[in-house]
């Protein structure tokens, strides 16, 4: 009998880890985002489920009460958190699986101690692994968190010799983890190494800026998913290892994307403060005869003439966007034009808003049809074809000083290439810099005119005046 549990919680692991792929290859499009969150979601069930089959399993009823408990908390999170704090609860959540992970590698690893059974050499060095990193994803996640909901400054946080101290603290472990794979029954030395990953995961976030949020998120979640598959390697479970590491791996790529989408390296995001600066240059606007630089101002009525009367409009969604909550006033919009006979498009920038998929997440809310969402890529070669490129809330992913000046700290990055449309709008609250802390020279070009304003109140004043059109 034990037998056929036993394979039959290897096949429901493998139909597990089957559905974990089919659910990461239709995450990868935002149409068929939603199946593969509920077949993921299908997988991750029928492992727990399997696990629980487990004869070391005693206590069922602490087990139901955690997860009655944690639904409850997922549930009324998933409810109550604003599509803003999301990538706040994105953090929280990596935060919560990294320190998950530790906690099962400690406990067993106490458990074998307890019992006065020496753990193996395989158990000690993937419990040190999960240390680490679990405790770097934990504190780092958290800090990361606190940044997003400016609990603390979102701006990069330096002190001299700050790197110096985090090669020293990591040499540090690697030290003391030698010593504890060589001397397990060593307590301080194991309680010391729990207390410097935590202290590293701090002292790695607080340098990176907010611009950078969107690299640190899927990098952290990266990290929790590598903390989970050394966690299941101190277990022995194939189910927990086969997720982390899948975890861990679409968590990298997605980091790459990121870093790719900024032109950065990770090495420069994990120790470059970008965004340290209070401003940046911006030289590139136009300039009166005193030399200042002009800003053109526009209505809402001549702003809805000009989209109106245009025969292609991209919209360009940011942060500023998603703040306001205007996507389903953006779509209102959009259906409006649509009406008139305008083309409309949405060009999504790869790390607009403060999580990978920020804009992609706000406008499938809103029901905007996926075939009118276009990658930078595949946008770019039409804006100076468009008549009207209407940015919503967005900054630095439309500064073409990324572009052309050299002296930029975002120089190089890709962007949207809303400067080469015939025509620019840009909502905007104010003349603010963006989270790189840069002076946006579209916004004193020739072709760019500012509607200043709260980004949904502006864009449902459009909408009221395209109607009458």
């Amino acid at each position: 009998m034990n037998e056929m549990i036993t394979s039959g919680i290897e096949v429901s692991y493998l139909v597990a880890t089957i559905l974990f792929f089919l659910g990461l290859k239709y995450l990868g499009s935002p149409a068929t985002a939603r199946k593969g969150n509920a077949i993921a979601a299908a997988g991750m069930l029928l492992a727990i489920v399997a696990t629980l089959f487990y004869q070391q399993v005693f206590n069922y009823s602490l087990i139901l009460a955690g997860i009655v408990v944690g639904s409850a908390i997922g549930v009324i999170g998933a409810y109550r958190v604003a599509m803003t704090s999301m990538p706040q609860m994105v953090g929280l959540l990596n935060g919560l699986g990294g320190g998950a992970s530790t906690l099962i590698a400690v406990g067993e690893f106490w458990r074998l101690m307890d019992a006065g059974l020496l753990p193996s050499m395989d158990n000690r060095i993937t419990t040190v692994l999960s240390i680490l990193i679990g405790g770097i994803t934990l504190t780092g996640s958290l800090v990361a968190f606190a940044k997003l909901q400016e609990l603390i400054s979102g701006s990069p946080i330096t002190f001299a010799f700050q790197q110096a101290l985090n090669f020293l603290l990591f040499g540090g472990f690697v030290v003391g983890s030698v010593l504890l794979v060589l001397d397990p029954s060593n307590i301080p030395l194991f309680l010391g190494l729990t207390g410097i990953s935590l202290l590293l995961g701090v002292l790695l976030v607080i340098p990176i800026g907010g611009a950078d949020m969107p690299v640190v998120i899927s990098l952290l979640n990266s990290f929790s998913g590598i903390a989970a598959s050394a966690a299941g390697f101190v277990l022995m479970n194939n189910m927990l290892i086969v997720a982390g590491a899948l975890v861990g791996a679409s968590g990298i790529i997605l980091t790459q994307i990121m870093c790719k989408g900024m032109n950065r390296t990770l090495t420069s995001v994990i120790f470059g403060a970008f965004g340290s600066s209070g401003g940046g240059s911006g030289a590139g606007g136009h300039k009166s005869s005193n030399g200042e630089q002009v800003i053109r101002s526009i209505d809402p009525e001549e702003c809805a003439m000009m989209l109106g009367y245009a025969r292609s409009v991209v919209i360009v969604p940011g942060y500023g966007m998603a703040v306001a909550q205007a996507q389903h006033a953006v779509r209102e919009l959009a259906d409006q034009l649509t009406r008139l006979g305008v083309e409309v498009k949405y060009a999504i920038h790869p790390v607009a808003g403060r999580m990978p998929g920020h804009m992609n997440v706000l406008l499938a809310e809103a029901n905007v049809p996926y075939p009118q969402l276009y990658d930078m890529d595949d946008v770019n070669p039409q804006f100076p074809e468009t008549d009207v490129a209407l940015v919503i809330g967005a900054n630095d992913v439309v500064n073409p000083a990324a572009r052309s000046d050299k002296n930029s700290p975002i120089y190089g990055m890709p962007i949207l290439e809303v400067d080469r449309a015939k025509h620019t709008i840009v909502i905007k609250r104010g003349m603010s810099a963006g989270f790189a802390g840069v002076e946006n020279e579209l916004f004193f070009q020739d072709k760019t005119m500012m509607l200043f304003g709260n980004a949904k109140e502006m864009v449902n004043k459009l909408v009221s005046e395209v109607k009458q059109l």
